[in-house]
Parts: C-alpha cells; structure tokens; sequence
C-alpha cells in the first residue's frame, strides 16, 4: 500500500512561512513608498491637493468673471436692441405722417386741379360768348343817329344850369 501520509509536507511551519514573508514585504514596500512621497512633497512644499483646490478657485474666480461680462454684454445688447426699436417705430411714425401728408397733399392737387379746369371752362364760355356778340356786332349794322347840333347845344345849356 502506498502511504498518503508521507505526500504531506513533514512540516507545517515551513509552508505557512512562505506568505508572511511575502505579506511582510509587500507591507514594506507599501510603508516606504508613502514615506517617499511624504519626504518628496516636504522638500518639494508642493501638495497636489493644495494646488489643485487653489487651480479650483482660479477656475471659479475666471467662471464668474466670465459669467459677469456675459450679463453685460447681454444688458448692453438688450438696451441697444431696445434703441433700434424705438427707432424703427420712430420711422414708421414718420413714414405714416408722410403717408397723410402726402394724401393730403393729393387730395389738394385734384381740387386745384379741378377748380383750374372749371376756371378753363368758364373762360371758354366767356370767350365763346365774347366771339359770338362781336360777330353779332358786326353783322348788325349800328343805327345810331346823331341829333341835331341845336339839341346837343341845348341839352349842354341844361346841364350847365343844373349842376
């Protein structure tokens, strides 16, 4: 028969020994590479977590800046916006005030206009007519008498008296 007993390690200790010495290193290891890092920021003075939070409030102290001239330079497009509408509706008043002007203006023109035709029209008669009593006047022949040199001389006298 083949003994079991003789595959097992004849001492227990040896075995275990083995991964405390590696635990034991590795604790070693762990406690000198904190020890440097502590000796190097000491002689350094510089801690990545100081420089970090003061890198955080620059970051901070710049958003805020930036976040300032933003609502500035919002505000100041807001008011220059608002300028250009009232610009805008100042044009559109004086266009609408031109617009009545100008209709006004063309309602007048059409009534001058009117009365200058009329005005036309009437001279047309007034010189139809004129025409018509010239020739009318020279197609008649004028009668008129004269009276007697006697009668003129009396008629003289009689005014004479009276006046």
């Amino acid at each position: 028969m083949i003994d079991l007993a003789q595959d097992a390690p004849s001492n227990p200790l040896r075995r275990g020994a083995q991964p405390i010495a590696l635990t034991a290193a590795a604790l070693l290891l762990l406690v000198a590479g904190v020890t440097s890092i502590a000796i190097w920021r000491t002689y350094t003075g510089a801690a990545p977590e100081t420089d970090r939070v003061v890198a955080s409030r620059q970051l901070q102290a710049r958003t805020a800046q930036v976040s300032e001239q933003l609502v500035e330079k919002t505000k100041g497009l807001e008011a220059t916006q608002q300028e250009s509408i009232d610009q805008l509706q100042l044009v559109q008043d004086q266009l609408q005030t031109m617009k009545r002007l100008m209709a006004a203006q063309q309602a007048d023109t059409k009534r001058l206009s009117e009365q200058v035709a009329s005005l036309n029209e009437s001279i047309d008669g007034l010189r139809q007519s004129f025409a018509s009593a010239r020739t009318t006047e020279a197609e008649t022949p004028s009668v008129t008498r004269r009276k007697p040199a006697r009668h003129r001389a009396y008629a003289n006298a009689r005014k004479r008296t009276r006046g």
